[in-house]
């Protein structure tokens, strides 16, 4: 199979691509980013790309399996405006570039609430990006929701701190189903999912996601 990546150089991203280049159902892994990454492997494919621009690159994004694991925070864009631009509008344009080409399988990266009705920024734009690439009618889709991330070294102080809290609460059987997950396992999970001969659209959230990466498919 061909990979089609965004968000590569992220925690997950970097997780995916190096789980992809290890799989052996994988020949050719494509990532789209937007600076030169150190890693070399041969089944890797770089693309230095403006996502301002997708007329530049829309004809290299043909493949299998588009996976989207891209996005950033408030704080790290800057505005609302610019994180949106990140978090919506880069990745519906990858995603309708990839359903152009007759991608059949989009795995999206989404957020824990996402709700495209809520009064929660953040939350209304995650809701808003499934509504708009469930729209655009991919043979098979698979959306992750994951709760808070375990990102190795993180440098979000709010997040590591509020792993930490919610790791404590686990001991005391409280928030388990808010258990911090590993980018790993989410990663491991997201490929699982692209081997899963299905139709349709698919929804994954929180714990569950944990089983879907000990699955083991054919």
């Amino acid at each position: 199979m061909k990979a089609l990546v965004i968000g590569a150089t992220g925690a997950t991203g970097k997780d995916l691509v190096n789980q992809l280049l290890n799989d052996k159902d994988y020949e050719e892994v494509n990532i789209f980013v937007r600076k030169p990454v150190s890693l070399d492997n041969p089944k890797l494919k770089t693309h230095i790309v403006d996502f301002e621009k997708p007329e530049e690159w829309k004809d290299l994004v043909k493949g299998d399996v588009a996976f989207s694991c891209l996005g950033t925070t408030l704080k790290a864009a800057g505005s609302k405006e610019a994180q949106r631009k990140v978090d919506y509008d880069y990745q519906y344009n990858f995603a309708k570039t990839a359903k152009e080409n007759s991608v059949d399988d989009y795995i999206l990266v989404s957020s824990y609430g996402a709700n495209p009705n809520s009064k929660i920024f953040y939350s209304r734009m995650k809701g808003e990006l499934e509504q708009s690439i469930k729209d655009l009618h991919f043979n098979k889709i698979t959306i992750f929701q994951p709760g808070m991330l375990d990102r190795k070294d993180s440098e979000r102080t709010g997040e590591v701190l509020g792993g930490k809290i919610i790791r404590f609460a686990n001991k005391f059987g409280v928030f388990t189903e808010q258990k911090p997950l590993p980018t790993d396992i989410l990663a491991k999970a997201m490929i699982n999912s692209s081997k899963i001969k299905s139709y349709g659209y698919s929804k994954i959230k929180l714990g569950n996601i944990f089983a879907f990466a000990e699955k083991i498919h054919d």
